[in-house]
């Protein structure tokens, strides 16, 4: 698999949530293509729980929805806005897993409408919670106008999975921020 730049990070006000690599209180995510899927690994800490050691739902949902709007920017060549999104919470998702996988790929096109699947996963590659979302796309002029959208390229270094985790594990994220 092969990582996707992130196009944004040399833009001023960019400072997204789910993926801007400096913002302190967000996700942080990084991305890559794995054949049609748009893979992510992230690893939850104690500031995204909701109930003891359980992921908060929110931020689960969040997860969900980035890497399923980065199959819109990278398999789609331009940019979205979240339509509609359902959710199912499979199992519980605990703050104390090392790591969580999330997949996403494009399940159907019409017109200027996508349909994504998303998906998160926990270490054994159990299903913990699944979701389709549906976006709504722009032209890719319309994209580069109002979304500042910028074609995202692909690193040339081929990854395994298990390679995709230990960058990801290795790679300091968060100060704790009490």
């Amino acid at each position: 698999m092969y990582k996707i730049e992130n196009p944004w990070t040399s833009l001023q006000e960019y400072n997204c949530f789910g993926c801007c690599p400096t913002n302190p209180l967000g996700c942080q995510m990084t991305f890559y293509v794995d054949g049609d899927d748009i893979v992510s690994v992230w690893k939850p800490t104690l500031d995204h729980q909701s109930w003891l050691n359980t992921l908060h739902g929110g931020i689960q949902a969040t997860l969900l929805d980035e890497v399923c709007g980065w199959v819109v920017f990278k398999k789609l060549s331009t940019a979205g806005v979240t339509a509609k999104m359902e959710l199912r919470y499979r199992k519980p998702v605990s703050t104390s897993m090392p790591y969580l996988v999330l997949r996403a790929r494009l399940t159907a096109l019409r017109r200027n409408v996508a349909d994504v699947y998303g998906a998160i996963y926990d270490p054994d590659g159990q299903l913990l919670v699944e979701c389709t979302c549906v976006y709504f796309t722009f032209t890719q002029e319309q994209a580069r106008e109002k979304m500042l959208f910028i074609e995202a390229t692909l690193d040339t270094e081929d990854l395994t999975l298990d390679e995709v985790i230990a960058r990801t594990l290795s790679t300091p994220r968060y100060k704790r921020l009490r």
